[in-house]
Parts: C-alpha cells; sequence; structure tokens
C-alpha cells in the first residue's frame, strides 16, 4: 500500500503536473473550437456569441455544480473522465498514457 507521503509526492510531481496540463490544455482548445463553431463571425474578424448562447452559459457559470442539471453535471463528469486514468496511474504506480 502507498502511504500518504508517497502520495502526495506523486500528485506534486512535475510529471502528473505537466501531463495534466496537456490534458487541460486538449480540453480548453476543444471547448474554444466548439464556442468559435457557435459564434458568428463579424465583418472585422471578431466573434458574436448569439444571444441565447450567452444566455445559457450565464446562467450555467452562476450555477454550482450540484444544482446543475443531470445532463450539465454528466458533461462536468465527462471533463474529469479525462483528467482520472492519469491520476489514479499515478497513485497506484501504472504508467499515465503520454
Amino acid at each position: 500500500m502507498t502511504s500518504r507521503s508517497s502520495i502526495r509526492a506523486i500528485l506534486e510531481s512535475d510529471a502528473l503536473l505537466e501531463r495534466l496540463a496537456a490534458v487541460e490544455h486538449e480540453r480548453w482548445a476543444h471547448w474554444q473550437r466548439y464556442v468559435h463553431e457557435q459564434c458568428l463571425l463579424a465583418e472585422d474578424g471578431s466573434l458574436v456569441i448569439p444571444r441565447d448562447l450567452v444566455e445559457r452559459w450565464s446562467t450555467q457559470i452562476a450555477t454550482p455544480y450540484a444544482d446543475l442539471s443531470e445532463e450539465e453535471q454528466e458533461s462536468d463528469r465527462d471533463q474529469v473522465r479525462r483528467y482520472l486514468p492519469l491520476i489514479v496511474k499515478a497513485v497506484t504506480g501504472g504508467e499515465a498514457p503520454e
């Protein structure tokens, strides 16, 4: 069994941090592609977010996780599932995927 101090060292390691940061960048880039696809391209090259999406996303931003719909919570869980295998493998001594 791995000790708490060993687990803490693993979770604070630079290697795990970099792997998780890569997953975070992938997640962020995926979201930005989605947002850009939903927007309207203005003549000056700026993007305009449609009103219904502004309202929806503003509501989601202001809503605590526990108060989100089951569908919205599942979307957040899907994002965590991208990170979780790296953390589990790091803590259990398995090799984390690159």
